[in-house]
């Protein structure tokens, strides 16, 4: 079984025991998606919202809030001596995909 379901402006698809890393959310314990797009259940029926799913929800669980790998911003102009360097981190949240209903 899975769902596409869309958190922070992005869609992803989440099974059941999947990890799964997201833009930062709130500092709760679980977490419950109700803007579900698509699912497909063990006996290969498939559900499509308009644009989402009636009653049906993901829960999850936060495991950790972290940052990202780091992004380099390079910057230069020829012949002008200009160089800049840059380091970007994004916060990101670890979820784990407990139940899809």
């Amino acid at each position: 079984m899975y769902a596409i379901v869309k958190i922070g402006g992005h869609q992803y698809k989440v099974e059941e025991n999947q990890t799964v890393f997201v833009n930062r959310l709130s500092d709760e314990e679980k977490v419950t998606i109700e803007d579900v797009l698509l699912v497909k259940d063990d006996n290969g029926k498939v559900k499509v919202g308009k644009p989402t799913v009636e009653g049906a929800k993901v829960e999850a669980s936060i495991v950790d809030q972290l940052k990202a790998d780091k992004v380099i911003i390079f910057k230069k102009k020829r012949r002008k001596g200009y160089r800049v360097k840059r380091g970007h981190r994004q916060p990101i949240t670890q979820l784990k995909i407990e139940k899809i209903s």
